[in-house]
């Protein structure tokens, strides 16, 4: 008897089960295509007659750099023609000048814009040309992305509908056109500042009453004036780079810094946290050790009002666990991640954490901790056995309350151990 051949999967769908997607409404394939960058909605057009122009029903453009500007010229051309009196939602454009170049990236942007446009992402690299400035009028602009553009004077500026808005590597020709910008955005809720080609000495304004989250890696110092705000995420650089006018903002604060930065300008900082601003949640990085030797230093601040704090600590800073700690006196969570310090031949091995007293935290507030450290693969190998040990020591400690829970986890592409206590 021969053996019965095995039936393929494939084999029991017809044709017309199998492709689904081309049975949904057009509207709903264009959606889809939407979401994808134009090269792969491009490469639809082969899958059959009805799929062959579909690409040019989508009403966005995503596109990458292109090699050859001749076909990038065709290719937006049509597209342009074929949206010619309908709206166009999405334009994401990379461009980058090259000897062939033959189109003007300013026309097509002055298009899209006229199309009512609301996700409008530039990138100029290498393009001397200004963005248009009916830029500024764009009524139902949503989303504005530019990076290495070059802004316009701005004369008026009204975009009802922006809500986001991140500039990166940007050039504008004075103060007064990006605080225009930043003001005439009358929904603007998350702001990004990187890096400009323009450093001033003036204090740019940051003036509105709809923003809840700024992010700047910006060395002109930014007077922001949100009473909505709730997050503040910045680098700073040899001198303190913000001002926030609002005196009860509450929300969240985020610092990083250069390498070169001034101890007293750190203090500054923790001050303003302490005294004026009333934050519930912080995130420091790469300033740690500077703080704790304020600390050594001066009085213990007092952060009266956090309830949650992520911070970085080298080995050696270890040591300055109990401070850190007694100056929460409501801190409900807290996240460790250990680092190499900037000395490590210099760093203790076994460095003493002694609690004289026990933090008001630790009876009182706090919910969760989660500590993090970095492995190699090599020490993660000849670590098994260590990290056991440590794993029956976390199960073995006494907990005051029956609703306290440990967890633990290697993660090996992040190359880090987590444990969390809630």
């Amino acid at each position: 008897m021969g053996r019965k051949k095995k039936t393929k999967i494939c084999d029991k769908v017809s044709h017309g089960e199998a492709d689904r997607i081309s049975q949904l409404p057009e509207h709903l394939i264009c959606e889809i295509l939407y979401h994808l960058p134009t090269k792969d909605a491009v490469r639809t057009s082969v899958l059959s007659t009805q799929w062959r122009y579909l690409w040019l029903s989508v009403p966005g453009l995503d596109l990458e750099p292109f090699s050859n500007s001749n076909t990038l010229c065709s290719l937006v051309e049509s597209f342009f023609d074929f949206h010619w009196e309908s709206c166009i939602r999405k334009f994401r454009v990379n461009f980058v000048r090259n000897n062939g170049m033959d189109y003007c990236p300013t026309q097509w942007i002055d298009v899209v814009i006229k199309s009512k446009i609301q996700h409008l992402d530039v990138c100029c690299l290498q393009i001397l040309d200004q963005i248009p400035p009916s830029i500024y009028t764009c009524e139902r602009l949503v989303h504005l992305r530019l990076y290495w553009a070059f802004l316009p004077n701005a004369e008026f500026v009204c975009l009802p509908c922006l809500k986001i808005m991140h500039l990166e590597h940007f050039r504008y020709p004075n103060e007064a056109t990006l605080e225009k910008l930043i003001s005439g955005s009358l929904a603007l809720e998350d702001l990004t500042i990187i890096k400009t080609s323009r450093e001033s000495k003036d204090k740019v304004q940051v003036r509105s009453h709809t923003l809840k989250r700024i992010r700047i890696d910006y060395s002109t110092q930014v007077v922001i004036d949100a009473p909505l705000l709730q997050c503040l995420k910045t680098k700073v650089y040899l001198t303190k780079n913000f001002e926030i006018l609002n005196s009860g903002f509450s929300g969240k604060l985020d610092i990083d810094s250069v390498k070169e930065y001034r101890e007293g300008m750190i203090c500054d900082i923790l001050t303003d946290v302490t005294d004026t601003w009333r934050v519930k949640d912080l995130v420091i990085s790469n300033l740690i050790w500077k703080i704790f030797q304020y600390f050594k230093s001066g009085p213990v601040l007092q952060f009266r009002d956090l309830s949650r704090l992520n911070v970085k600590f080298s080995k050696s800073d270890l040591e300055m666990l109990p401070i850190l700690l007694e100056s929460c006196p409501k801190l409900e969570s807290f996240v460790l991640e250990l680092v190499k310090g900037q000395y490590m031949f210099r760093e203790k091995k076994d460095p003493k954490v002694m609690f004289s007293t026990v933090p008001q935290c630790l009876v009182s507030s706090l919910k969760f901790v989660e500590w993090k450290r970095a492995f190699s693969l090599l020490d993660a190998y000849y670590t098994e056995k260590a990290k056991c040990a440590l794993l029956q020591e976390l199960l073995a400690m006494s907990r005051c309350s029956s609703i306290c829970q440990i967890h633990y986890s290697f993660i090996p592409r992040k190359k880090s151990i987590e444990y969390f206590v809630g």
